[in-house]
């Protein structure tokens, strides 16, 4: 026991020692023995002291393999210690924060909020892998694809980047940009108003901020004179004078010259010498000697002085940095003409002009050789200085067109430019520009001759050859043009003057053979027939009048470089666009040639019939028409133009031979029948159209013809033949509407109601999508004083037709026909919901507002119809409404321009015309109507199938839709305002006043004018608005011709007053 203590006293020792702790090791005591373990006592484990199984390894179970001591790794540091790196940054400055970068590093963020569909996990799962020769290819290839799909989006990706960069700049913009309007009106502040504004921080009072400036006043000579005489000194100013400046103290200190010798008085007369010496002096320096004269006028110099205010509003500063770069410029390179050039153009803009000539005049010594600063030079120099530089500048550069065509406009005089000019081509004789100018200044005859040298000169310049041939004799035109061929074989534009040459000599049948040579010629010399220029050439040859030119180029060209399926197609587009150009024979060429290639397309004959209808004549129509019914004979749209040209020219008899062919080729044609009875019954000749009605119902019965023997009937006033007719009809065709509609009005005429309602309900059974038939039972409820049932009949049929603007609108009008506005307004509330693109209901919207709310209505009204025909024309009423005439007209030609076809636009258009406007815009509104032929609109369908007009033309439909419109908008708005309505009440009561005065001479001459504005005021408002008549006994209890005639006086002059405020408030002009 004592040697294994001493052996292991020294251990013992070391560790205490070394750990710093135990007393009795430091003081060298006996070592302490130590205590017996507790599990020494337990069982011993029964494998300790085995042999180890086959194949085992220590450690490996719990992954202990592979040990790495100490001395391996270096001593052990703590996550606290500082790293070797001094300068780290803050994120890596302790051992634990490289480790945990490290660690972060290595570990992959597998999370399923790092996981995308489309991109998969923001990382990359293989970034822990070995990147081989393999994954570097790979990426190569990657990039140089991704490189390349960048190039094909980057003009996208950049536009997309633009709009969104000025988008969010409009909606963010900078500090300095929203106060830009500010920054302007800053130029308006005075100094006065600048100085005024306190500085931040600055407390002092405003006499304090703005300290009176010092004034200083002149002082007068006699204050020296005076002074002078007395000899005595002062050292201060006299307060009683008033006057500033101090004496001289010593007199004879006095500018020689100035004092009279021997008088010590002051010579004034010599002040105001050397005044005017100084003034010449200074005049002579800024004068500009030009041969011997001055540029200067000495007199109006000072007010000539505003002339040399700089002109230029920039940054002094800016001004300053670029004469110094510039100068810069010219001394690192002074042989650069831009320099130059850019240097005198500052000092001219800055207003320095002679610092400007001298910068340039010195830059054309730098820079001889340069074109441009002797151009420069000469603009900036005045008068005969400038033409001084261009002669410098020709012994420079003596083959400089430019330098020469200035030395041209600089002379004044005919002769000095021809001089110029001809002196100029000695040196350079191939300028084509020199030329043309040198001719343009010529006679006829002498421009002939210099353009006969000038094609030697210039042989390859078209403008020249073909100047030559216009100046030229008709056959000596022709050698000039072959010659011109042979100089210039690729040009197409001497082929075409060819041409034309030929056709103003009536040489015809020789432009088509030209313009063929001409195609043959240009592809052997190699040129590309471009087909778009040679119908702009066309075209020009038609605004010339060479129409067979014109016509024989279209036809050399209008096939070349065109597909065989698409030729009809582009051929219409070119025929429109010639159309669109003004160039209307280029256009029937077009035409021409596609109907000899598509000889049985019907659209083609249309298109040329409608062009010819349009902007040819009657016989040409016809002849076109006659050709088309040949290679067409089916069309019966042909067959009823031709027809109604010969009825329209009065020639019916030419009319019924065309109809007859007609039924020949299309023996049962409904549209052929029809044109046939129409035109025998526009004719009076009604028998002939009911036997072929007659025999149009036994061999071709449709619903129409049935509705046209209805109508015939109707309108002869046979109304029992009409309703035997109309029965005999609905047997066979009870889901035609029209049918059921013409038999309820034929009874509403002979006022039988309810045999009226019957139809309607009838026909409503079988055609319950039938829009006007509701309508048409609505009015019926309506004029027999059944409100309810009006309404309820409209709310079903809003129920059956949903999405129906015309009920809508019937709806709205007969709540407001009923006096029941809010209940309309809501109504079009809910329509405009329902229906919010409806053209209709929102011109309707804007005249249910008050007059102040209508221009904003309008407004939304165009933004949710915008080429809406009827928002159009409600708009041009609102402007014709508020006087606006400019305006009004307008917007009533976009709406006729947008909707020919819509008759209430017309009506409203020609009504405006009459009041506003000269008899030549009226009839020229008149002509455009009966040329269009609308077919549409509420008015204008009510006037024009009304039984009583069947037989009116456009033009008295236009003529009878005035009244109409008129009592339609009286009945919309009776009275249109309160303060309308108010002076009217007013003057129909003051009328029937003055009708209750009596009998008598000098009150029978009032009565005229009195019933006529009566009758005026009745018609502007309906009469159930003016109240009763007023009574006449209280008029009549006045007693004495005094007290009367005074009753009169003031009725008279209130009447004045009160139709003054009603022009005033406008009601009468609509």
């Amino acid at each position: 026991m004592a040697s294994t203590g001493a052996k292991q006293a020294p251990k013992i020792v070391s560790k205490t020692s070394a750990g710093g702790t135990g007393a009795a090791g430091a003081s060298g005591g006996p070592p302490i023995m130590p205590l017996a373990s507790p599990l020494m006592g337990k069982k011993k484990k029964p494998f300790l002291g085995m042999p180890a199984p086959l194949g085992y390894v220590p450690g490996l179970g719990r992954g202990a393999t592979g040990f790495t001591t100490r001395s391996d790794i270096g001593p052990a540091r703590d996550a606290n210690d500082p790293v070797d790196d001094r300068h780290a940054p803050p994120g890596k400055r302790t051992v634990g924060d490289q480790m945990k970068k490290n660690q972060d590093d290595d570990d992959e963020d597998l999370n399923d909020t790092n996981y995308d569909e489309f991109n998969g996990y923001a990382g990359s799962l293989f970034s822990s892998g070995p990147y081989e020769k393999d994954d570097e290819e790979a990426d190569a290839i990657y990039a140089a694809l991704d490189k390349r799909m960048d190039e094909r989006r980057k003009e996208r990706r950049e536009l997309r980047e633009k709009e969104e960069i000025e988008k969010y700049r409009m909606e963010r913009p900078k500090i300095q940009q929203q106060f830009s309007d500010l920054k302007r009106k800053l130029a308006e502040v005075s100094e006065e108003e600048w100085l005024s504004i306190p500085e931040v921080g600055d407390a002092r009072n405003k006499r304090q901020r703005n300290p009176r400036y010092e004034k200083l006043t002149p002082v007068p000579d006699s204050f020296f004179s005076k002074h002078l005489q007395s000899g005595e000194n002062h050292t201060s100013v006299d307060p009683l004078q008033g006057l500033g400046g101090l004496n001289t103290p010593y007199p004879g200190s006095m500018t020689p010259g100035l004092m009279t010798p021997g008088t010590g008085e002051l010579d004034m007369r010599k002040i105001g010498q050397a005044r005017n010496t100084l003034m010449d002096m200074r005049l002579s320096q800024v004068s500009d000697s030009v041969s011997g004269q001055t540029v200067v006028d000495p007199k109006g110099y000072l007010t000539d002085l505003n002339s040399m205010i700089p002109t230029y509003g920039g940054d002094i500063s800016d001004i300053k940095k670029a004469r110094l770069l510039l100068k810069s410029v010219r001394e690192t390179n002074p042989h650069h003409p831009p320099a130059w050039i850019a240097s005198a153009r500052l000092e001219e803009v800055t207003g320095k002009l002679q610092v400007a000539r001298n910068l340039i005049m010195k830059g054309t010594e730098m820079c001889p050789k340069s074109e441009d600063v002797w151009l420069e030079a000469a603009r900036l120099q005045p008068g005969d200085t400038a033409k001084a530089v261009v002669a410098q500048a020709v012994r420079h550069l003596p083959q400089s067109v430019r330098i020469y065509i200035r030395a041209a406009e600089l002379e004044t005089d005919v002769r000095a430019k021809k001089r110029v000019l001809r002196k100029a081509l000695e040196n350079v004789s191939k300028s084509v520009r020199l030329w043309k100018t040198a001719v343009e200044l010529e006679e006829p005859e002498d421009a002939r001759i210099m353009l006969s040298r000038a094609v030697e000169c210039c042989p390859t310049s078209v403008e020249l050859w073909l100047a030559l041939a216009r100046l030229e004799t008709y056959e000596n035109a022709r050698r000039v043009l072959n010659k011109a061929r042979e100089n210039i074989p690729t040009d197409r534009h001497i082929w075409i003057t060819a041409a034309k040459l030929e056709e103003a000599n009536g040489n015809t049948q020789m432009v088509d053979k030209i313009i063929d040579r001409a195609i043959t010629s240009l592809r052997a010399n190699g040129v590309e027939i471009n087909r778009e220029q040679w119908i702009q050439d066309a075209e020009e040859c038609d605004k010339a009048g060479s129409v067979a030119t014109c016509q024989a180029v279209i036809r050399a060209v209008i096939g070349i470089g065109i597909e065989e399926e698409d030729r009809k197609h582009t051929w219409m587009e070119d025929a429109e666009s010639c159309v669109a150009h003004g160039a209307l024979e280029c256009a029937r060429a077009i035409y021409a040639h596609a109907l000899q290639v598509f000889p049985s397309k019907k659209s083609v004959w249309l298109r040329a019939a409608y062009f010819e209808k349009n902007h040819g004549t009657r016989e040409s129509l016809e002849a076109l028409l006659q050709r088309a019914v040949a290679h067409c004979p089916k069309a019966e749209v042909l067959w009823l133009m031709g027809a109604k040209s010969k009825w329209l020219a009065e020639d019916v008899p030419a009319a019924r031979s065309i109809l007859a062919l007609a039924f020949q080729a299309n023996p049962n044609s409904e549209e052929i029948w029809l044109a046939a009875v129409k035109l025998e019954s526009e004719n009076n000749e009604y028998e002939r159209a009911r036997r072929l009605l007659a025999k149009a119902r036994s061999s071709a019965p449709t619903a129409r013809v049935f509705m046209k023997s209805v109508k015939l009937e109707w309108v002869l006033g046979n109304i029992e033949a009409a309703q035997e007719l109309c029965t005999e009809a609905l047997k066979h065709y009870e889901d035609f509407p029209k049918l059921w509609m013409m038999r309820g009005q034929i009874e509403e005429q002979c006022e039988n109601m309810d045999k009226a309602r019957e139809a309607y309900n009838q026909g409503l059974k079988k055609c319950p999508h039938s829009v006007p038939l509701w309508l048409l039972l609505s009015h019926l409820e309506e004029r027999v004083g059944q409100l309810t049932r009006a309404r309820a009949i409209l709310e079903k049929a809003r129920l059956k037709n949903p999405q129906t603007a015309e009920l809508w609108l019937e709806s709205v009008r007969l709540e407001y026909r009923a006096g029941l506005k809010n209940i309309a307004n809501t109504l079009m509330a809910k329509a405009l919901q329902e229906c919010p693109n409806s053209g209709i209901l929102w011109a309707e919207a804007v005249f249910l507002e008050a007059r102040p709310q209508r221009k904003t209505k309008s407004v939304d009204a165009l933004k949710k119809c915008e080429h809406d025909a009827h928002v159009l024309l409600a708009v041009a009423k609102l402007f014709w409404s508020e006087r606006k005439i400019t305006k009004a007209r307008e917007w009533f030609l976009r709406t006729v321009k947008i909707e020919p076809d819509l008759g209430d636009a017309w009506a409203f258009f020609y009504k405006f015309e009459l009041q506003h406007g000269t008899e030549e815009q009226q009839e020229e509104v008149r002509k455009r109507c009966e040329n269009a032929e609308p077919r549409h609109g509420e008015l204008w369908c009510a006037e024009s199938k009304h039984v009583l007009n069947w037989q009116k033309k456009t033009g008295e439909i236009l003529a009878q839709n005035l009244a109409v419109s008129a009592n339609k908008f009286k009945e919309r708005d009776p009275c249109p305002s309160g303060k309308a309505r108010r002076i009217l009440v007013s003057i129909y009561g003051m009328t029937q006043q003055m009708r209750c005065q009596g009998s008598g001479k000098k009150q029978s001459d009032l009565v005229k004018p009195v019933e006529s504005m009566e009758q005026l005021i009745v018609q502007n408002c309906s009469p159930q608005y003016l109240g009763k008549n007023a009574s006449c006994s209280a008029v009549q209890k006045i007693r004495g011709k005094k007290r009367k005639r005074m009753r009169l006086i003031r009725v008279i002059k209130a009447l004045i007053t009160c139709w003054q405020k009603l022009q005033s408030v406008s009601v009468l002009s609509k």
